[in-house]
This record gives C-alpha cells, structure tokens and sequence, in this order.
C-alpha cells in the first residue's frame, strides 16, 4: 500500500502594523507628502534648538549683524554657529537666523497646537451636547454659535490684541487670543456630525441595550468620530498659525521673540529687499508656506480616511 503525503500549506504571515502605515501612506499621497514636511520642520526645530544656544542667539545683539548664509561654514572648524558660522545669515539686529528660524518654529508651532487643542475640545463637547441632548441647550448653543460665525474673527482679534499692554503679551497670551473664537467651527462641523449619527441603528441598538448616554457617547458615538476630530484639529491648528501670523505682521504679537510672523513683521519695518538683505524675510516665508502646505495636505489626507467615498483601496 502506498501513503499519500498530505503537505499543510504554509501558515500566511500577516504584516506588521508599521508595514501596514506605510502602504496606507504609499496610497494616501498627501497624508504621507503632509506629515513627512512636518516631520522635516519638527526635526529642523529640535535639531537647531539643540545644536544653537538659541535663547541668546535668536535675540538682538547677539552676533554680528547683517551677515549673509554660508551653509558651508558648518565644514569649517575654525566656526561655530554664532561664531562666524552662519548658516542662513544674520539680521539688521544682530540674530542669527538659524537660532530665530529653530525657535521661531517651535513658538509657532506651540500656538498653533495650544489653540488648535483648546479649540477642537470646547467644541466637541458643545457640539456633543448640542447634538445628542438637543432640547432649550441645543438652541441656546446653536443660536450663540449662528450669531458668532459671521463676525469678522480676524478684526476682533486684532482689537483685542491692540488692547493689551505689548510688555504683557506672551507667547501664551497670543494662542489664548487666537482661541477665544475658534471654537464656533468645531462645534457646527460636529454638531452636523452627531445628529447624522444618532439616528443610526447601532446607537438605537446601543440605547435598548441598556447603555448610558455617556456610554454611548464615548464608546459608540465617539470612535467613529475620530476622523473628523482629527481634521478639525488640523483646520483649526491652520487657523491658530495663520491668525498668529497676521497679528505678528501687524506687529500686535510678543514683537521680543523670534516668532516667524515677528521676523517677517521687521524684515519689512527694516526694508530688507530694498537694503539687499534678501535671506531675511526668505526663511520666515518658505517656513510659512512649508507649514501651510503640510496641513493642508493632512487635511485633505484625513478627509479621504473620513470619506469612504474618496478612499482609496489596495
């Protein structure tokens, strides 16, 4: 008698989840091409900050001014960045560039992600409420909410901030500016969210279940949310930059640190095209444009996640 040999076929072996990431980023192009630049700009802003005293070299007279970049200084052992290296140049007030640009980042980014962060939650949980309760506190949220979003936000801003004594205004102080009227945005994208939400069988399903209304909200409700949490997060994280630079251009921002609004704002008061000073307003801006563009395609990265109807398959 002769024995068939039964082969087993070989056990598949499943990616691992980092594999997985890349070939969703591979094909969700402006995701990956977004939070690649602002990987590129997170790691310029750590890496100058911890290879350039910044705190004395990213403010006045502290190196010699006018300098034009010599990238190729950093070959040169006889420099050091400060010390007659200067690698994107130096300013009408004796800054080293590279300092102010490291720093510079790192402030704009500290206010775009403090009044991104409190404006995205105060309007998750208006809208929640506004949403998922309804009743005399959904009108009363929605009715505040109509009547504030046609206001010029940019001109309150502006009379707010010209009314704070200039020696009072922090970096801090600024991201609370930006944030006083950031939240009406969040709050109608998830409040329209919410009640196409709570009226879907698994949330009905959820309630004769026994579930409380904060289970459902955070286990039900929430999750699916996610997606568009995180694009509200991102737009309002665009705005809170945008409007910190138009209020550092106008020069009603901390105008002592090197905030990139605040560079542009004297490299303009200095006339710096006109006096031959090119490299002085050249960084701030590529940095503003680099930032703009990466979250604008997060933005849209995170919307084809949000929408099925966009996203893209294997």
């Amino acid at each position: 008698m002769t024995t068939l040999a039964v082969t087993t076929p070989a056990a598949v072996q499943q990616p691992s989840r980092v594999t997985l990431v890349f070939r969703y980023l591979r094909r969700n192009k402006s995701l990956g091409i977004g939070l690649a630049i602002l990987l590129f700009l997170t790691l310029f802003s750590t890496v100058g900050q911890a290879v350039a005293n910044v705190d004395k070299l990213a403010y006045p007279l502290a190196v010699k001014p006018k300098q034009p970049p010599n990238p190729l200084c950093i070959f040169d052992d006889t420099k050091k960045i400060g010390k007659g290296c200067f690698i994107l140049g130096s300013d009408f007030y004796g800054r080293d560039l590279f300092a102010v640009m490291a720093k510079g980042l790192g402030q704009t980014a500290r206010i775009g992600l403090l009044a991104g962060a409190i404006g995205t939650f105060v309007g998750t949980i208006l809208g929640f409420i506004s949403a998922y309760f309804g009743g005399v506190i959904d009108t009363i949220i929605r009715g505040v909410t109509e009547v504030l979003l046609p206001i010029p936000v940019f001109l309150i801003q502006v009379l707010i901030a010209g009314a704070i004594d200039k020696k009072s205004v922090t970096v801090d102080t600024m991201a609370l500016i930006v944030v006083m009227l950031a939240w009406m945005g969040p709050t109608r994208v998830i409040r329209a969210q919410v009640l196409s939400m709570r009226e879907r069988m698994f949330v009905n399903v959820a309630k004769l279940s026994g579930m409380s209304n904060l289970e459902i909200i955070f286990k039900e409700i929430l999750p699916n949310l996610l997606p568009f949490l995180g694009s509200a997060f991102v737009g309002q994280v665009f705005g809170a930059i945008f409007a910190s630079f138009g209020l550092a251009v106008f020069g009603l921002g901390p105008l002592r640190e090197p905030l990139i609004g605040n560079t542009i704002y004297f490299a303009q008061y200095q006339a710096s095209f006109f006096n031959g000073w090119w490299w002085w307003p050249l960084w701030p801006s590529l940095a503003l444009v680099l930032i703009f563009g990466a979250l604008t395609l997060i933005m849209v990265g995170l919307d084809e996640i949000a929408n099925p109807r966009v996203r893209r398959s294997e």
